[in-house]
């Protein structure tokens, strides 16, 4: 399997579009993964803003058995 994977790396070399296109997909899955990354890094914020909010507003409620 290993020869097959390295043959098909080595046909990239020999068609320049191949090549190309290989370059604009890896270019394009690194901007999805720095995307991931941000909103991740938002909705980690946002998650721990809402936490404090409702920790802030808790106390202030009486709580009522249900």
């Amino acid at each position: 399997m290993a020869k097959a994977l390295i043959g098909h790396l080595n046909s990239d070399l020999r068609d320049p579009r191949l090549a190309v296109e290989n370059a604009r997909l890896r270019n394009r899955v690194a901007e999805l993964e720095s995307l991931v990354l941000r909103l991740s890094e938002e909705n980690d914020r946002l998650v721990a803003a809402r936490a404090a909010e409702l920790l802030e507003v808790a106390p202030q409620q009486e709580l009522q058995p249900a």
